[in-house]
């Protein structure tokens, strides 16, 4: 029996020009770490293709599954890895067509990128597709939108057969298009958009702002379970956890109740940049689609968007909420999102926010409390906990040095999950 590999396809990164092998290089080290906990032989580059390999030969679907989660990945495909023999070749095609469960037509699609076999594709398709017939003589061959296809690669000097072949996101692997922060909170809407940047390639490092002392720290441990869940895009390294419920009702106190949620936003995009430029990220990411509630108007994004110079991402900015599920479920995040949690979101909300910002009350509000030592407060509570996910995050040189205003301590009164590393600064 021939070995059966993974064969990685992607498409976005083969329309690369001559940087395409740093793409491909990034797309190997973020899969040897998706698959850390499966037997791997080996992960490498092939022709058009990546190549995964595993002791004993045998690929599973498991495999394959976490493999089409990682950003890069247009296609994977369970392949059997054959020689140029024609007889192991032709019965590894009727071995994949047998695996294909139930089916009425199929067809033989080959290609051949090594021109040293003597064979043409038009000669490997009715060399193959022979065999086949004889062994299903009930089942129909359909040249247009068969059931099932029997792909036969000749790649080098191997043949790669195989029938069994899904979908991957796409994008491009994480760690090729720099770092952004994102404001993740335990809702649907901003891991989605934590994930939708990732898969374009950014290394994201969240920040969630708790509730806490006035809540319970629940949405932390959810936020941490949310970036669990995406643990296999490997676009996650870190996530900094802001105590702002304290905070929250000293604004209450001093702001009108009406501006109260674009103030507690103004505070967190600029604690954001703050991380960021520590981080060394080019950009904020927020999960805001416009509309959808009081604090994301035009008017009301542009009163809290001037407290930033850095540019502020919105992937969702045109999405509706219910396409925002869909996508939350097929990333793996829906269930946890749905759970009902109390976070700095559900504190002090006023009955009668205001839609239509005036910059002028805006301005006055910011000014009615003492805005910069609250933010320098914040960013100097700040905690943070270390995931071993994302092979291309780097944590800053700073809090590698010990920097004095932000060096880290020991977890305060919390037990980290397990595989995560806890600190303050």
């Amino acid at each position: 029996m021939s070995d059966r590999v993974c064969l990685v396809h992607y498409h976005e990164i083969g329309l690369k020009g001559k940087n395409r092998s740093t793409f491909e290089r990034r797309l190997v080290t973020n899969l040897h770490r998706a698959l850390r906990d499966h037997p791997v032989r080996a992960v490498r580059r092939i022709s058009g293709h990546v190549l995964v390999s595993v002791d004993g030969g045998q690929a599973t679907p498991e495999m394959a599954h976490v493999i089409s989660r990682v950003p890069g990945v247009a296609r994977v495909s369970l392949a059997y890895l054959c020689t140029l023999d024609e007889e192991e070749y032709c019965a590894a095609a009727v071995t994949a067509l047998h695996e294909a469960g139930e089916f009425d037509s199929f067809k033989v699609h080959a290609r051949r990128s090594s021109t040293a076999y003597g064979r043409h594709t038009l000669e490997i398709n009715r060399l193959v597709g022979d065999v086949l017939c004889q062994e299903f003589p009930t089942k129909r061959v359909q040249m247009h939108k068969p059931d099932v296809t029997v792909c036969v690669n000749v790649i080098n000097a191997s043949v790669y057969v195989y029938a069994a072949s899904g979908p991957g996101v796409g994008g491009l692997p994480v760690g090729t298009a720099g770092k952004v922060v994102t404001l993740l909170s335990s809702g649907f809407d901003s891991p989605v958009a934590t994930w939708m940047v990732g898969r374009r390639g950014a290394v994201c490092v969240p920040v969630h702002f708790s509730g806490r002392p006035m809540t319970p720290d629940t949405s932390e441990w959810l936020c941490q379970d949310i970036i669990n869940a995406l643990a296999p895009s490997g676009m996650i390294g870190r996530l900094y956890v802001v105590p702002f419920g304290e905070r929250q009702r000293q604004i209450s106190l001093a702001v009108p109740q009406s501006l109260r949620i674009i103030t507690y936003r103004r505070v967190m995009f600029a604690v954001g940049e703050r991380v960021a430029r520590l981080e060394g990220a080019k950009a904020l990411v927020t999960g805001e689609s416009l509309g959808q509630v009081a604090s994301q108007t035009l008017d009301n994004i542009a009163a809290v968007n001037e407290t930033v110079s850095l540019p502020v991402l919105r992937p969702l900015i045109g999405s509706d909420k219910q396409e925002i599920m869909r996508r939350a479920q097929e990333i793996g995040t829906f269930e946890l999102s749905s759970q009902s949690v109390d976070d700095c979101c559900t504190l002090f909300m006023p009955r009668r926010p205001e839609t239509h910002a005036r910059l002028r009350e805006v301005h006055e509000a910011w000014d009615s409390f003492d805005h910069d030592a609250m933010i320098d407060g914040l960013v100097a509570s700040t905690e943070y906990v270390d995931f071993d996910q994302c092979p291309s995050y780097k944590p800053p040189q700073e809090l590698k040095e010990r920097h004095p205003a932000l060096a880290p301590r020991p977890w305060q009164g919390r037990t980290p999950q397990t595989g995560a590393e806890s600190a303050r600064f």
